[in-house]
């Protein structure tokens, strides 16, 4: 269990998730296993006494905007609520608790918050997540919290600018400190096609290590596949990107086994792209700006309600496509095959960039680039018009 507990405090430093110095898991193993912050693991000792589950993460986000989100709630609000797929199929929405709230027996608090929901945010503290039966899971739920409230900040802003002191300032080292050049250089792709199974492996693992190494996919969402014959070589559901060593399914494109039950949740959507296109490799992440991106619409009088799965549209931003569509083969397998097959990606509605490759994976990954480059320029294009600079 230690050894969890270290794994996974590497990562959300890895991620750029948490602030050096501010991290905390605690597991329960017959008896209580901590590290990190001291102040931290007492909070999370006392919190994870009252609830029943293994582990435990807090910390605090190397980026305010979850404190951001808070603040700039309405009094009497009690969650945040973003718009991205990733919050509306597995978190709902994200409870927090003001610091006011705090004063008297904070850990009970937190812990009633959490026997009903994965994370919350708990202001001046930070992010707060559990895991049921692994300190995996408590990683998982604490960096979709992230993913989620730092998409919800960038969109919020972006419609209402800059409310509070100190924010300009905090955006501004957040966009010449944080935010990194996004490039595929120092990269290396085997060529394609590709067909020996051994290699297909090899490739499906190290392309999905690039994908979190890079920053283009959060927590274990995203997938990954190769098409070989009659194969599908396909990341397994719930896989983490950048440990797909024993975690990728070969499943026949027929569909005639039961090779698929442990696959992506998204293999019918990677099935009809092959289908329909000439795509020997599929690539799916979340990038940030991207999945903000994909939520802006400038329709005026639509009457569509929810967006992210009845939008009929098919809007075009930076030259790719944009669908609406729910995960699985009513949703994303009917939307984004017909428009990805041309320009080679296709983005959808609050979860993300689906690319491909006709070869290899160096097409698919720099394609992956390309979008969300161009989603973040877009972005502060955006920001800059509405004379919101930081």
């Amino acid at each position: 269990m230690k050894d969890q507990i270290a794994k996974y405090a590497g990562k959300l430093l890895a991620d750029r998730s948490a602030l050096a110095g501010r991290i905390a898991i605690a597991a329960n193993d017959d008896v209580l296993l901590a590290d990190g912050d001291p102040a931290l693991v007492r909070l999370a000792g006392s919190v994870l006494d009252r609830l029943n589950c293994l582990s435990l993460v807090v910390a605090s986000p190397a980026v305010p905007f979850a404190d951001f989100l808070v603040a700039r709630a309405p009094a009497g609000d009690c969650a945040i609520v973003p718009r991205d797929t990733e919050t509306r199929t597995f978190l709902h929405d994200i409870p927090f608790l003001r610091a006011n709230d705090l004063e008297a027996d904070p850990a009970a608090r937190i812990a009633q918050l959490l026997g009903s929901r994965k994370g919350v945010v708990v202001e001046g503290v930070g992010i707060i997540a559990s895991g049921a039966l692994t300190v995996e899971q408590a990683y998982i739920n604490y960096s979709s919290v992230f993913h989620a409230t730092f998409v919800k900040y960038l969109e919020d802003l972006l419609v209402e600018g800059f409310r509070l002191p100190g924010e300009k300032e905090a955006f501004a080292a957040f966009r010449t400190g944080w935010l990194r050049p996004l490039t595929a250089e120092g990269l290396v792709f085997r060529p394609g096609p590709l067909s020996n199974p051994d290699e297909i492996l090899d490739e499906v693992t190290t392309v999905g290590r690039y994908t979190v190494e890079r920053g283009l996919v959060d927590s274990f969402f995203g997938n990954i596949s190769c098409r070989s014959g009659d194969l599908i070589y396909i990341s397994q559901t719930a896989a983490s990107l950048d440990e797909l060593s024993g975690c990728i399914d070969p499943v026949s494109f027929g569909n005639t086994s039961t090779t698929g039950i442990t696959a992506s949740s998204e293999l019918a959507a990677h099935r009809r792209i092959f289908e329909t296109s000439d795509a020997a490799v599929i690539l799916h992440g979340h990038p940030k700006f991207a999945v903000v991106m994909s939520m802006l619409c400038e329709e005026e009088g639509c009457p569509v309600t929810d967006c992210w799965k009845d939008c009929p549209k098919v809007r075009i931003m930076g030259g790719t496509p944009v669908v609406a569509g729910e995960i699985g083969a009513g949703g994303l397998a009917k939307r984004v095959p017909p428009v990805i097959a041309g320009p080679g990606r296709a983005m959808v509605y609050g979860h993300g960039v689906f690319t491909i490759g006709r070869t290899g994976f160096a097409e698919a990954f720099n394609a992956l680039v390309e979008v969300e480059n161009w989603c973040r320029t877009e972005y502060f294009r955006r920001l800059a018009l509405q004379g919101i600079t930081g």
